[in-house]
């Protein structure tokens, strides 16, 4: 982990967004893709993109903590988180898994940690410094 101030805070916060992505991923989807809610049905394989999205805003996010040097367990971190929310998903009896979403997944932490990597990595740190001043 970088030299972060508020190391406590971050990972609360990181925990945080881990659950509340859980959680979003363990609801049932039949308000989303309801006839009467068409918000973003028109096209398909929104859901494959709503997983490579999420991925890699949880890419940025790990990697705004981390120095490049452990991307690699970020990656292997989040792709366990993937399938963890595949195997959930198949628990539960409204949801199912599919390996494409996994696919999506994999996608998603690539480009953000190749966004983390071209510069935007430990934002952390700057965002700490920035509210230091204050």
């Amino acid at each position: 982990m970088l030299p972060l101030r508020y190391v406590g805070w971050w990972r609360i916060a990181s925990v945080i967004l881990l659950a509340f992505v859980l959680c979003l991923a363990l609801m049932p989807a039949v308000w989303f893709w309801d006839d009467r809610y068409k918000a973003l049905s028109w096209f398909d394989g929104v859901d494959k993109w709503l997983h490579g999205i999420t991925f890699l805003i949880l890419a940025l996010w790990f990697a705004g903590q981390y120095s490049n040097r452990s991307y690699w367990r970020i990656g292997i971190g989040l792709l366990a988180f993937g399938f963890g929310i595949e195997i959930c998903q198949r628990m539960v009896g409204y949801r199912t898994a599919e390996l494409y979403d996994v696919g999506a997944d994999v996608a998603g932490i690539i480009m953000g940690l190749a966004i983390g990597a071209a510069g935007v990595g430990g934002w952390c740190l700057r965002a700490e410094e920035r509210f230091a001043k204050h």
